[in-house]
């Protein structure tokens, strides 16, 4: 087998060859990043959204809570609703 003796400008060429390379990865990697940090910033806007709608939601415990004490209230000063 005969061995082909590689010199140094086809070593820079090697080299060079895969520094190519690299650089179109990163090219698409920094691209992808971009559509990560939108949709990132969707989810945390969709969380808020979230948060604000519980924040304002009546909980059921605390219409249940309600609902006793106006039975209450009622009982005590003869009123009756109609349910």
């Amino acid at each position: 087998m005969v061995k082909k003796k590689i010199t140094n400008e086809d070593l820079a060429l090697m080299m060079k060859k895969g520094f190519d390379g690299i650089d179109e990865r990163f090219v698409r990697l920094e691209g992808g990043q971009g559509e990560m940090k939108a949709d990132i910033q969707e989810l945390k806007t969709g969380q808020e959204d979230i948060k604000l709608r519980l924040d304002q939601a009546a909980w059921r415990f605390e219409m249940q809570d309600l609902e006793k004490r106006v039975e209450v209230l009622e009982k005590h000063t003869g009123v009756k609703t109609a349910k």
